[in-house]
């Protein structure tokens, strides 16, 4: 487990076989995947590279998916007062790292947590302002302050980048 800046990281995070239970169900052609055509809600412009495809388990504090008990190993072990969303996204390969611009998940509540779930190990990473670089290794979750701004990026090595982003209270 490291610190810095303001946020924690965790590798292996949930044991073997919660972690493959989840990585193998998400990864698997039954899986569910939405495309999204931005990165962001507040970017609305559209290039060839700044789309992604989600999955919704859980949005404005309430159900959202029938793949949601599969997100209780992570839910369990993370063990927030209660979670606001939780949101899979998937980012296609591109020939260049792409950074999809600053963010932040929450403005309005400072107390509110985001947490990165890496599936998949690649050479795409999670970015903060200050130059920090949290590279996507699976089974590694990363956690900070919702309204600290951040960007993920595309990967070169691998078909995509898969992450489970959730944001909770604890």
């Amino acid at each position: 487990m490291g610190d810095k800046m303001n946020y924690k990281i965790i590798d292996n995070f949930l044991n073997n076989e919660d972690f493959q239970l989840i990585k193998n169900t998400m990864l698997d052609i039954n899986f569910p995947w939405f495309y999204y055509k931005t990165k962001t809600f507040k970017d609305e412009k559209e290039t060839l590279y700044n789309f992604q495809f989600v999955h919704n388990f859980y949005a404005n504090y309430g159900a959202n998916s029938n793949f949601l008990d599969l997100m209780s190993p992570l839910i369990t072990k993370i063990n927030p007062i209660a979670i606001a969303k939780i949101k899979a996204n998937m980012t296609m390969k591109s020939d260049e790292i792409i950074e999809y611009g600053y963010h932040t998940d929450y403005t309005t509540d400072s107390n509110l947590k985001t947490a990165v779930f890496y599936l998949n190990n690649n050479n795409g990473y999670t970015k903060f302002e200050d130059g920090s670089c949290i590279d996507s290794v699976e089974n590694r979750l990363l956690v900070f302050d919702s309204q600290l701004k951040h960007t993920g990026t595309s990967c070169t090595d691998q078909r995509f980048r898969a992450v489970i982003n959730l944001n909770f209270y604890n």
